[in-house]
């Protein structure tokens, strides 16, 4: 991005708490090591669930990049879009355009940023359960690849 100015990316710095690992919730239990594992066991306002489903639920971002960011994740600990049976990808279909004209009625959002990444070298954070980003968009904000990408 040579020759990108400040405006070009959308600055987080109440992310830097989780880039360096701080204040991450404690899961210290066996094999208890995955958050998207972990959330549905937990009750909706406690864990920011906003949308359960037979096999697919949404959750805010703890560590958001803008304001509603959502993620819509399977149950299943699954790493990979093409894991997904038919009435999963189905859901998970449903699941995020309810999550976006949810948004849009809350807080009206001018476009979205959908999108995953696909493995650590693809640079998921959390690359052993698929999980897809629904970040709304507002004037003044970066690109998709910032904001998913990196």
């Amino acid at each position: 991005m040579a020759g990108a100015s400040a405006w070009d990316r959308l600055w987080t710095p109440h992310r830097i708490a989780y880039i360096k690992g701080e204040n991450r919730p404690d899961h210290q239990e066996a094999g208890d090591d995955c958050p998207f594992c972990r959330i549905p066991g937990q009750d909706d306002r406690s864990s920011l669930i906003v949308r359960r489903a037979e096999s697919v639920f949404v959750v805010l971002n703890l560590y958001p990049y803008n304001p509603g960011h959502m993620l819509v994740c399977p149950y299943r600990h699954i790493p990979d879009y093409t894991q997904l049976t038919d009435a999963e990808l189905t859901e998970f279909s449903e699941l995020t355009q309810q999550a976006m004209t949810a948004m849009r009625a809350v807080a009206g959002p001018q476009g979205f940023n959908i999108g995953m990444n696909q493995g650590s070298i693809g640079g998921a954070g959390i690359a052993g359960h698929l999980h897809q980003h629904v970040v709304p968009r507002w004037g003044g904000d970066t690109n998709f690849i910032t904001v998913v990408g990196g």
